[in-house]
């Protein structure tokens, strides 16, 4: 247990380390009308990511899922997990609670953060 939290750590960090980079550069690189490419673009390669690490250690069992897909996949980009398990759920034809997680996600997600900047501003 210990052992896999440490992988999941080191993954951790190296993943939003590289988020960072990325989308740091690709933000000061290419500007399209301020639409946030660089996380866009961290979105997109870590789901990438987190669907072929999940399909190969589905075939080969290793501490290393701990690493890359726990680890390095969740502190690259959470919205990977996100989208893994709506993934899951359309996979399953549970419909009505993929709809359910996408539209809750992103409203009650949104009013998270806006209520977040009002309790700082007052």
């Amino acid at each position: 247990m210990i052992k896999n939290l440490l992988y999941i750590f080191l993954g951790g960090g190296a993943g939003s380390v590289l988020r960072f980079l990325i989308s740091n550069y690709t933000q000061k690189t290419v500007n399209i009308n301020n639409f946030p490419l660089g996380t866009f673009l961290v979105n997109v390669i870590g789901c990438f990511l987190i669907g072929w690490l999940t399909a190969y250690f589905a075939k080969v069992d290793s501490y290393l899922k701990f690493l890359l897909v726990t680890g390095f996949c969740g502190g690259f980009t959470t919205f990977s997990a996100f989208s893994a398990e709506n993934f899951s759920l359309w996979q399953s034809g549970n419909y009505g609670m993929l709809i359910l997680y996408i539209l809750l996600s992103v409203i009650v997600g949104f009013g998270a953060v806006y209520l977040g900047l009002q309790l700082v501003k007052n």
